[in-house]
């Protein structure tokens, strides 16, 4: 699945909504036909993105299923409109640009082995102190340290990546190495980028919650396919009806102790209101009984059919 994040004014930090999904098969399943990989599929729907949206430019923050070289290549392919951030192995290997070609031989494809970036790390004492964005939409203070290099893969070329290290320093969360296809990309928007990656697993818990993929009635694979991108993309419509809304009909939220912020069950449980009370009922022609009805009486009957779940 491929989200965007979108920053909404109701909500403190970003809400990601899925806008292409495909299926993966694994391999066993996938005995009769080519076996597509979660990386290729990734680049396809990528793919369909910068045809849809040539103006552009998009940064791409995947786990480590999209993280391959296969990926990488494609994003530096197209460079210009497209970055990978992803995270990165502390020992993995980066190189210096090729010599010059002597004319003796074959022509070397990659230079002098750089140090990993654990090496890297581990050779300083002094490290950059910053405040970047972080999970949950809020600040933290962090250590970095970055360096570049060339990523190489046999038989499939050079890709110049910049790695960053992050140290949390209040000690909540442990080393992380992450690395960009872009190697004039600040390791403050390395940082944010990635963090802001995880909304998309904020958007798999809400629509398993409530619109109840993943059950034992949807294991078939036409009804995955039937079903599944309607139900992701119901999120990202009932996202928009809701922003769409004036602040007057954004009501029937749920607060609890320690909730500061509009979540997607409140947005469901606006959306559903809306619908029953203007577009539903009024067309059903039970807008003139409504009408009579006392105003605690009305607010009842549109809590009980619109529940948030």
């Amino acid at each position: 699945m491929l989200a965007v994040l979108v920053k909404f004014p109701f909500a403190t930090r970003p809400w990601a909504l899925p806008v292409l999904i495909d299926l993966y098969r694994s391999a066993e399943d996938d005995r009769n036909r080519r076996h597509r990989t979660p990386a290729r599929i990734m680049c396809v729907l990528l793919r369909v993105v910068l045809a849809r949206f040539p103006e552009r430019a998009v940064v791409f923050a995947g786990d480590s299923g999209y993280g391959t070289h296969e990926v990488a290549r494609f994003c530096y392919c197209h460079r210009d409109r497209l970055t990978l951030v992803r995270k990165a192995h502390p020992d993995a290997n980066v190189f210096d640009p090729p010599p010059p070609y002597t004319g003796k031989g074959r022509p070397r494809v990659k230079g002098q082995r750089r140090l990993k970036p654990r090496q890297a790390v581990g050779a300083v004492t002094t490290f950059t102190r910053l405040e970047v964005g972080w999970y949950g939409g809020g600040k933290r203070t962090v250590e970095t340290l970055e360096g570049t290099g060339l990523w190489y893969k046999g038989g499939c070329g050079l890709v110049p990546v910049r790695w960053v290290f992050v140290r949390d320093t209040s000690g909540t969360h442990r080393d992380e190495y992450f690395f960009t296809t872009d190697p004039n990309l600040t390791p403050t928007a390395v940082i944010a980028a990635y963090c802001g990656r995880w909304n998309i697993e904020t958007t798999f818990q809400e629509v398993r919650a409530e619109f109840g993929p993943e059950t034992t009635r949807g294991w078939r694979e036409k009804t995955v396919l039937r079903a599944a991108p309607c139900l992701f993309g119901l999120h990202t419509v009932v996202a928009l009806l809701f922003h769409a809304l004036p602040s007057a009909k954004r009501v029937g939220a749920v607060s609890w102790p320690g909730k500061a912020t509009v979540t997607f069950s409140d947005a469901l449980c606006a959306v559903r209101r809306w619908l029953w009370d203007e577009p539903i009922l009024p067309q059903a022609g039970a807008d003139a009984a409504l009408d009579k009805l006392p105003a605690a009486v009305r607010e009842l009957l549109l809590t009980t059919l619109a529940p948030a779940a």
